[in-house]
């Protein structure tokens, strides 16, 4: 336990304490079992250790962070250091990294079956699934999903200017209102462009000059070692998958032709289809319909989008489609707060949100055509600083969360 707990301070008194994510607020941290999923490089270990430095006095053993894929696992179980934890007065327990542990879910039930005043918290990948399996813990465990970097976090870490953040029906209510706090204090366009090409991986504050490099090394390991792992993905058609992305990158976002798409990259059609799932479960697409209620997994998307515009300029090999990347910017934003977003069809809005709102995305100029006659239609207009009627900027979609 010493080595685990040399490791716990060395990281804890190293983590920087001058920025953190708004999920840490949100987070229950009275539950005695929280599970905390996202793709990698988001943050989660930085979170879990930011909140351990901000609750917890340095040198308190009540409290214990480590990585599952440390090599003090390699001969010791998770059930056997959580006794051992607890026998020592131990009452909070974060374990980083659960996904790269075999057998995870049975332990961690085993444990919370054990210790009734235990709390335990767990990070892991986008494609781990608390509810799988003979170890469900869906019952037992309280998930969170954890985005990139919000333009509204981006712009208190890059700018040192902080904002609360609003619900989407505080805007479409008043969005003049709300635009005006903001440019009162910040122009907002001055760093919207870059944080639509660098800025959703909170990395991009340690190196910025190595950002891009920095996501395709995401990328390939999300690829190369998770979606081989947890999707059974074949090593040999890793290329195939890459290709794929590529594709995605630099397509618009109507031509969904999925025969198209199979043939060029050379893999059959439920293929194709089977690993668009696996990815936008990776976080590295969104897949979009006009009804989420009467989908199937295989069933082909109405429309394709990367999952943030950083992925776009990072893997399109040809400058981007300025619409691509506003509509993956928009759809980023509100599935990051946690909204439902649909595509809206071609005789609607660009999308529909939580099964009401219909919300066109352009550029300045843009009418209210697709959205006319819709009691609750939208139109999300970039290159503009403050609302007009029901035209709101683009970029307050990035501060509702």
């Amino acid at each position: 336990m010493e080595k685990l707990f040399a490791l716990h301070d060395s990281y804890i008194s190293l983590v920087p304490m001058e920025f953190t994510r708004s999920l840490m607020d949100q987070i229950d941290w009275n539950s005695r079992l929280i599970g905390i999923k996202g793709p990698k490089g988001v943050g989660k270990s930085t979170m879990m250790q930011q909140y351990i430095r901000k609750n917890f006095k340095a040198g308190d053993r009540h409290v214990l962070y480590c990585s599952a894929d440390a090599g003090y696992f390699t001969d010791h179980t998770l059930v056997d250091t959580a006794t051992r934890f607890v026998q020592s007065g131990g009452t909070h327990l974060f374990i980083d990294e659960i996904h790269k542990y075999d057998n995870w879910s049975r332990e961690l039930k085993e444990i919370y079956d054990l210790f009734r005043g235990l709390h335990v918290v767990v990070s892991g990948s986008s494609l781990i699934r608390f509810n799988d399996g003979k170890s469900d813990l869906s019952r037992r465990l309280v998930e969170y999903e954890m985005p990139g970097l919000s333009f509204r976090e981006y712009l208190w870490f890059e700018t040192g200017v902080r904002f609360e953040p609003f619900s989407l029906g505080e805007l479409l209510a008043e969005p003049a209102r709300y635009c005006t706090e903001v440019v009162r204090r910040i122009r907002p366009l001055e760093h919207f462009s870059n944080y639509l090409k660098a800025g959703y991986y909170p990395f991009y504050f340690e190196e910025k000059g190595v950002y891009q490099n920095k996501v395709q090394s995401v990328v390939n390991y999300i690829i190369e070692s998770e979606l081989t792992a947890y999707r059974n993905l074949e090593v040999g058609n890793t290329r195939k998958v890459k290709a794929l992305l590529q594709v995605l990158a630099q397509m618009v976002p109507y031509q969904v032709d999925i025969s198209k798409i199979s043939r060029n990259i050379g893999i059959q059609r439920p293929t194709t289809l089977k690993y668009m799932k696996n990815l936008e479960e990776a976080k590295l697409i969104r897949r979009l319909f006009t009804d989420l209620e009467s989908t199937s997994d295989l069933q082909k998307p109405d429309k394709i989008l990367l999952d943030n515009p950083n992925l776009i300029y990072t893997l399109s090999s040809v400058p981007p489609e300025i619409g691509t990347v506003r509509e993956c910017y928009f759809c980023s934003q509100l599935a990051g707060a946690g909204h439902v977003v649909e595509y809206g069809g071609l005789k609607s809005g660009d999308f529909r949100i939580d099964h009401r709102q219909i919300i066109e995305v352009g550029g300045p100029d843009k009418g209210f055509s697709q959205v006319k006659g819709k009691e609750e239609g939208y139109v999300a207009a970039d290159g503009i600083e403050s609302a007009v009627f029901r035209k709101v900027p683009l970029w307050a979609f990035g501060f509702l969360y």
